[in-house]
C-alpha cells in the first residue's frame, strides 16, 4: 500500500511525517474529527475532514461546490451541515463517482451532481445557473478507488492497461505517451513532473525496448522502471517505478494546467469572504496553491485571506487509519473583499 499511495503524492522521506494539527474552529480550539461519512463500498476516506470544514465555515444556507467528488466523503459531510436552502455542487471527470453518489444521495435536491473537471468551473456554475459560492473545496490527485481499480492503470500492485485516465473518455493514456513521446521530451517531462533523477535512463530504455514492442500494461512498464533505477536508499520505501508513473499520471490528465486554470477563476466564483480551500498531495499542486495565497507586492489589494500560516497535515490517528492521508496538505484562504 506504501507504494500504491506514493503514485499519488511526494515520495515520503525518511522520517516519519510530522505529527498533524487540527484546524481550530471559531473559538480557537482543536475540533474532534467527525466519524467518515460513509465512503462505504467506494472505499475511498475523506482525508482531513473535521479541517476540511472549519476551513469552509459551512452555513445552513449557503452554496458550496466539492470539485472533486470522489467516494463522496466530503461532499456528504458538507450536506450534514446544510439546511433546506442549502446547496452543494459536486463536480467529477468520472462518471463513476457521480453514479455512486446518485444512489447514496437518494434524490436530495441540495446535491447537484455534474460531469465536468474543476478547470471550468466558471462556466459549469453559469451553464448550472449557481450564484457566487460561499465556499469551493479541492481534493487533489486521483481516488483511492481509482488507483486500486488494476483496468484503470494507476497502479502497479496488479497487472492492468497502461491507461491512467481520470476521465476514461479523455483522448489520451499513459501508453501513448510512452509509445509516442520523443526521448527527450519523455525525459524532461519525467524530471518535471516528478523529479526522478533517472529520468534520462529511464527514457533511453523505453526508447530502446519500445523499438522491439510498444508498452501496453503497467507491470511491463514498472519492471523496465525496477530495472533502470537504482534501489531507494535505506529506509525509503519507494518503488523504483513511483515517480514515473506520478509523472505519467500528471501528464495524461494534463493536472498542473487543470489546476491553475482553477486557481486563477476560483476567486471569482466566491462571494467576498468565501472560502476556498485546497488538499495537495504532492509538491508541486502544494506551490500553485501557495503562490495563489501568498499577498502581492506592498501596495496591491489583497486577493485572499490565508486561514493559517502553514498548511494542516493530518495527525497520528488519520494516518493510522488512512495511510494515504500522509502526505496530504491543506492550505485555506478567504476571498478578500473588493473587486
Amino acid at each position: 500500500m506504501l507504494a500504491l499511495a506514493a503514485m499519488t503524492q511526494d515520495p515520503p522521506d525518511t522520517a516519519p511525517p510530522a505529527p498533524g494539527r487540527a484546524a481550530p474552529d471559531a473559538s480557537g480550539a482543536p475540533q474532534r474529527a467527525p466519524e467518515a461519512s460513509g465512503p462505504g463500498e467506494f472505499g475511498h476516506a475523506p482525508v482531513l475532514p473535521a479541517e476540511c470544514l472549519a476551513a469552509l465555515d459551512v452555513r445552513p444556507d449557503g452554496v458550496y461546490a466539492d470539485v472533486t467528488l470522489g467516494g463522496g466523503g466530503h461532499s456528504r459531510l458538507i450536506l450534514d451541515r446544510l439546511g433546506p436552502g442549502g446547496r452543494l455542487l459536486a463536480l467529477d471527470l468520472d462518471p463513476e463517482p457521480l453514479e455512486w453518489a446518485g444512489s447514496w444521495a437518494g434524490g436530495d435536491g441540495r446535491l447537484i451532481l455534474a460531469r465536468g473537471s474543476f478547470a471550468r468551473l466558471g462556466e459549469i456554475l453559469r451553464e448550472r445557473g449557481l450564484p457566487p459560492l460561499d465556499g469551493i473545496l479541492a481534493d487533489l490527485g486521483a481516488s483511492s478507488r481509482q488507483m486500486l481499480s488494476p483496468s484503470r492503470g494507476f497502479t502497479f500492485s496488479a497487472d492492468g492497461p497502461l491507461d491512467m485516465r481520470l476521465d476514461p473518455d479523455g483522448p489520451l493514456t499513459a501508453a501513448d505517451l510512452v509509445n509516442g513521446l520523443p526521448e527527450g521530451e519523455l525525459a524532461d517531462l519525467v524530471y518535471r513532473l516528478s523529479g526522478e533523477r533517472a529520468s534520462r535512463k529511464l527514457a533511453r530504455a523505453i526508447a530502446l525496448r519500445r523499438r522491439e514492442r510498444p508498452f501496453s500494461t503497467t507491470l511491463d512498464l514498472a519492471e523496465l522502471a525496477r530495472r533502470v533505477v537504482r534501489p531507494p536508499a535505506r529506509g525509503r520505501r519507494i518503488h523504483p517505478a513511483t515517480r514515473l508513473f506520478l509523472a505519467l499520471r500528471m501528464a495524461v490528465n494534463r493536472e498542473q494546467e487543470a489546476l491553475a486554470s482553477f486557481l486563477g477563476q476560483a476567486r471569482d466564483c466566491l462571494l467576498p469572504g468565501g472560502r476556498l480551500a485546497v488538499i495537495s498531495f504532492q509538491s508541486l499542486e502544494d506551490r500553485l496553491v501557495k503562490d495563489l495565497f501568498r499577498p502581492g507586492p506592498r501596495d496591491a489589494p489583497r486577493l485572499w485571506i490565508p486561514l493559517w500560516k502553514k498548511p494542516v497535515v493530518p495527525g497520528g490517528p488519520e494516518l493510522s487509519a488512512n495511510p494515504r492521508a500522509r502526505s496530504a496538505k491543506l492550505r485555506a484562504a478567504a476571498r478578500a473583499p473588493g473587486p
